[in-house]
Parts: C-alpha cells; sequence; structure tokens
C-alpha cells in the first residue's frame, strides 16, 4: 500500500467515525509515521469498525474529581484536553482516534491502610452519578451498556459503549448492600482491592493480611456472580486471585494487568494463576503501566524508592535535602521509559501460555502520570495493534484481543446471574457476622 492510500484509508476510517460523532476534537499535534505504519494502523482500524475495542479501565472520572470537584463543564471532552495546563489523555476526539467502541470508567475512590473508611460508599456513589453525568451530557457520543447485547448494539451505531467498575471493594464499606445499589446504577465489574488490603482481601501491594480472601469476602464473590457483576482480579494478591478463581462460577477479568512471567511485580499475575483462568474462561486486559510492563522501568522505580528512604532517614524533617538528593540521584540515574515492544510482550507470553481467547487491553489511561513510547493516549491502540501485525498477528487475533474475549466474558457472567437467581435470594450476609465467626474460629 502508498504512502497515499494508507493516509486515506486511515482517513476514511476516522471519518467513518466522526461522522457518527457528536464530538470531532481538535487535536494540537500529528505524529508523522511511516507509511507501513500508516497501513498497519489502517487494517487495525477496518477491524475496529465491526468488532468493538473494549479498554477495561480509564480514570477520566476521578480527573474530574481531582482537578474540578466534579464540575462537569470545566472539563470539556470535545475538546483536546492534551491543550490542559495539566494534560489530560482522554477526549472523545481521541477516542474515536484510537477506534474505541467501548469503555469502562473506574468510579475510582482513594484507598487506606486498614480498609474502608466512613463516607467511602457516600464518594463512591458521588462518582457513579458523576460517570452518568457524564456518558449523558455527550450523548451523542456515549451510550451506558448493561450487557455485551448493549455493547455490541451501540458500537454499531456509532457511540462508544460506556460502562462503569468499582476499583477496590474497600468502596462498598463491607456491605452487600452497597454493592447490589452499585449494580442498579450501572456498575458491571468491582476489584477486589486496590493498592491497599480490603478487610476481607489481600491486595497485591500491601503486606500479607489473610493470605487471600475472607469468608465474607468469598461471599462477596458469591454475591457478584448472582447479581452479574464481573469479579475483577487486578490489584489482588496471588492468594486472593487464587481464592476468587475457586469461589467464582462466572469468567473472571484483570481489568488491567500484565504478566509475572516478563515482569515480576505484584500488580501482575502468576504463571499458575494464568493457567487456572484459562480453566475459568477469563481474561487478561493487558496494561500500559510502565512499571508493570517493563522490568528496567520496575527496576528504576524501586531503586528510586530505595534511594527516597535512605535520604529520608539521612536527613529526618529536612525535605529541601530529600529533594535535592534525589535529583542528584536521578542526573546519574535517568528515568527509564517503556515502549510498545514491551506491552507487546506481554500479550505475547499470554498467549503462548493460555491462549488468543484469554487477552483484552486496559490502558489505564489518565490513571498514571507516564506511559510507553507510542501509547500516550487514547488514539494509540492502533499503534499496539500495528505492533502485533508486525509480530504475526491476525485480524482475527486483534478481534479477540480488542473486543471479542470480553464480550464472551461478559455473556459468561450474565448466564450465570441468570441461573443463579432462580436458584438463590439476594444474599443477607453481614462482613460483622462472617469474619468475626472466623476469627472466633480461628482463636
Amino acid at each position: 500500500m502508498t504512502s497515499k492510500t494508507a493516509r486515506l484509508a486511515t482517513l476514511g476510517v476516522l471519518l467513518l467515525f466522526s461522522t457518527l460523532a457528536g464530538c470531532t476534537g481538535n487535536r494540537t499535534e500529528t505524529t508523522t509515521i511511516s507509511a507501513d505504519e500508516q497501513a498497519l494502523q489502517a487494517r487495525a482500524l477496518r477491524v475496529l469498525e465491526t468488532v468493538p475495542l473494549i479498554d477495561g479501565h480509564n480514570d477520566t472520572p476521578w480527573q474530574y474529581r481531582s482537578r474540578v470537584n466534579l464540575h462537569l463543564d470545566e472539563i470539556d471532552l470535545c475538546h483536546d484536553t492534551a491543550a490542559l495546563d495539566r494534560p489530560m489523555h482522554t477526549d472523545i476526539g481521541r477516542l474515536r482516534e484510537g477506534g474505541v467502541g467501548g469503555q469502562f470508567w473506574s468510579v475510582y475512590i482513594p484507598g487506606a491502610k486498614g480498609g474502608a473508611k466512613p463516607g467511602d460508599a457516600r464518594i463512591l456513589m458521588e462518582q457513579i452519578d458523576f460517570t452518568r453525568r457524564m456518558i449523558d451530557k455527550y450523548s451523542d457520543d456515549f451510550e451506558l451498556a448493561s450487557t455485551a447485547d448493549d455493547v455490541v448494539r451501540i458500537h454499531r451505531e456509532g457511540k462508544i459503549a460506556s460502562m462503569l467498575g468499582i476499583e477496590g471493594g474497600h468502596s462498598i464499606e463491607h456491605s452487600l448492600a452497597v454493592l447490589r445499589i452499585a449494580h442498579l446504577a450501572g456498575v458491571r465489574y468491582m476489584g477486589l482491592t486496590h493498592m491497599n488490603n480490603a478487610a476481607w482481601a489481600d491486595s497485591g501491594t500491601d503486606e500479607v493480611n489473610l493470605g487471600g480472601l475472607s469468608a465474607f469476602g468469598k461471599e462477596v464473590v458469591r454475591e457478584m456472580n448472582r447479581l452479574g457483576m464481573i469479579v475483577d482480579l487486578a490489584h489482588t494478591s496471588p492468594g486472593t486471585m487464587r481464592d476468587a478463581l475457586e469461589v467464582s462460577t462466572a469468567p473472571l477479568i484483570f481489568s488491567h494487568a500484565n504478566a509475572c512471567g516478563v515482569t515480576e511485580h505484584g500488580r501482575n499475575v502468576p504463571d499458575d494463576v494464568l493457567d487456572t483462568l484459562k480453566k475459568n474462561g477469563g481474561v487478561v486486559m493487558v496494561t500500559f503501566v510502565p512499571g508493570y510492563a517493563s522490568t528496567a522501568v520496575s527496576e528504576w522505580v524501586e531503586q528510586r524508592i530505595d534511594r527516597v528512604e535512605e535520604l529520608r532517614e539521612e536527613h529526618p524533617d529536612n525535605s529541601e535535602a530529600e529533594r535535592n538528593g534525589i535529583h542528584a540521584w536521578e542526573q546519574d540515574n535517568p528515568p527509564v521509559r517503556a515502549a510498545i515492544a514491551d506491552v507487546a510482550n506481554h500479550i505475547d507470553y499470554i498467549r503462548d501460555r493460555i491462549g488468543i481467547e484469554h487477552l483484552g487491553v486496559g490502558g489505564d489511561y489518565d490513571g498514571i502520570r507516564s506511559l510507553p513510547v507510542g501509547l500516550e493516549d487514547v488514539s494509540t491502540y492502533p499503534a499496539l495493534f500495528a505492533e502485533l501485525y508486525r509480530r504475526g498477528y491476525s485480524d482475527a487475533d486483534i478481534a479477540k484481543i480488542a473486543g471479542e474475549n470480553v464480550l464472551r466474558v461478559m455473556r459468561g457472567v450474565e448466564r450465570e446471574a441468570k441461573r443463579l437467581q432462580k436458584k438463590r435470594p439476594a444474599s443477607d450476609a453481614r462482613f460483622e457476622e462472617l469474619d468475626a465467626v472466623e476469627a472466633s474460629d480461628s482463636e
């Protein structure tokens, strides 16, 4: 394909999306790419005309809370948010350019040591309410999706199917009632933990507390299965992963995680868990977070953390000395950047170990500051797929990774919910009762 033909092919697909869109966006800059790269990206975009690209995790709603206190009109997603004083990764123009057809919007709220805090459920509900208002405001481009069939229909109508995902079980304040209300409000997955342990589930980036799930944590998984809410194991410890996979009767996901076999990190998935996930029918939505994608980046971050701790011991109560010391360290140890190839290596690894049917993508855009070179914002998914084409992936493979695998999981979760709802009512289990009994039995 000639350079001119490739540009026209790409433009044709983008015009298809933009003519159906309410916002076309205004990019502040464009990147020059080779004719071969243009052709591969155009090929990927043609696949995404028929199969929705479903991203597992985007933190735009938290950007609104942290920047403008949830004032919806103060950030306009119809304009290029990369042009803001503090650039963002997401806006409608770039979502269209990236071929995104389905988005799980994270309704994240901060966690804390020890798990839930009083008031977390209120903040969760505010985030859910805001995200639904955001979807409504941009209704020419977004539409709330509750089922896999909704996603397919909305994508065919030229919009971006929008779903909600909770990041961290602390958000429900130990209450299955809050979980159920969140589901009624449109939440379709919940990550069991975030960076800290929940009182009933261990995180992958905290000290081991329970060794996995408590009795109440297992009941949370069972109730999610009954509701038809996907269990998300991103951020969980290996023990929590294994317990959830044992308890769940529906497929599970990792909404944004990578493989320990490529980059050893507490946020990534061990080989034995991958093997069990294959039997479960679940999906790892490979993430772009540099420290989870690149061993070199992960090691640099660990070294920097170690140096900060040393400086704090050397200069207690002297923040200026700490800043100067870390600046000097970074001069001798420049930051390392991840690349598209690092992300593709995780896709290769998971495909080779458990099969192409267990892969998706979960960028974590607007939830992190740094991103791999070439994956700087939501417009760049075609660049990742171009890299996979160069590695021998087919159009059918790209379709599975982009959305077909996640749609299969969603349908499996929906079927299991219908089955379970015929068998049992909503659980009336209470955290204080279940885990108090477990604690007294272990004494």
